[in-house]
């Protein structure tokens, strides 16, 4: 997995004008449930915006692409939760899982509409919590406001994450 996740930032890296429709697909895999258990790709997004610094891409189409993958991923999958409700549950790789629907419904229970935003944080509740949100039938349009304005603020910490991270290791490299 290490290698693809290089490959895609090489990518990336010499064909600039891909990096928002690769981010995207990458966002919205990162964000979909059944996908973001066996595809971590935060870390590829993160090394993505460690291009932002040396001025190799754009940091706007990224963020927006990052941003609308993310919500259409979190979109999906409260929509297979809305539709199919305890019988996602089945189907695999949550049914390897089944400690997470629990821990995700627990979570929506406590903390509402807030568990959108603390969810899109935390990797294993990533994968759960949309899908909660969509079993206990959260109401629409409260959860796609929370989704969206929870996927713009992920994307830009994860591509500002990465270009922090990029500019402080090349401040150490010219300072030693």
């Amino acid at each position: 997995m290490e290698d693809v996740g290089r490959g895609l930032v090489d990518f990336v890296s010499d064909h600039q004008v891909w990096a928002a429709p690769v981010v995207l697909l990458l966002a919205f895999g990162e964000s979909l449930a059944f996908i973001s258990l066996l595809v971590p790709a935060w870390g590829v997004l993160v090394a993505i915006g460690a291009m932002l610094g040396p001025g190799q891409i754009n940091f706007w189409p990224v963020w927006i692409a990052a941003a609308v993958g993310a919500a259409l991923g979190d979109w999906l999958s409260y929509w297979l939760g809305y539709h199919f409700k305890d019988r996602v549950a089945e189907i695999w790789p949550l049914s390897r899982r089944p400690d997470l629907l629990p821990r995700g419904r627990a979570f929506v229970l406590r903390w509402g509409i807030p568990s959108i935003y603390i969810g899109r944080f935390f990797g294993p509740l990533r994968a759960s919590v949309p899908l909660a949100a969509g079993i206990f039938a959260m109401p629409y349009w409260r959860f796609q406001i929370a989704n969206w304005t929870s996927a713009l603020i992920w994307s830009a910490v994860l591509l500002i994450f990465g270009d922090l991270i990029s500019r402080i290791v090349e401040w150490i490299w010219r300072t030693v």
